[in-house]
């Protein structure tokens, strides 16, 4: 089993910054796939960044040039660096690992507060 610890979250004022932690623990196979998603009130969850064991990542087009996905793989840990935030970044951002084994395992974090005030 894998447990995903998020922190980081707040209040923060639009235009200001805020970096996520989420740290994974348990088994977690070699090949993998961290990231970050997020769901706003009355909206579906979407992604907002991913980031692979190998290091490829991928944005979405709402958070490029803003957010950095990053990870230390040796703490199977991700980060998500978040600048120059809009009252539309406020959500509740869950921590997402995808790893494969004998078949492909799908695990979610808690979940953090993020509110950006205009």
């Amino acid at each position: 089993q894998v447990q995903l610890v998020e922190s980081g979250g707040g209040l923060v004022q639009a235009g200001g910054s805020l970096r996520l932690s989420c740290a994974a623990s348990g088994s977690i196979f070699s090949i993998n796939i961290m990231g970050w998603y997020r769901q706003a009130p009355g909206k579906q969850r979407e992604l907002v960044a991913t980031i692979g064991s190998g290091g490829g990542r991928n944005y979405a087009d709402s958070v490029k040039g803003r957010f950095t996905i990053s990870r230390d793989n040796a703490k199977n840990t991700v980060f998500l660096q978040m600048n120059s935030l809009k009252p539309e970044d406020t959500a509740v951002y869950y921590c997402n690992l995808q790893t494969w084994g004998a078949r492909k395992y799908d695990y979610w974090g808690q979940g953090t507060q993020v509110t950006v005030s205009s």
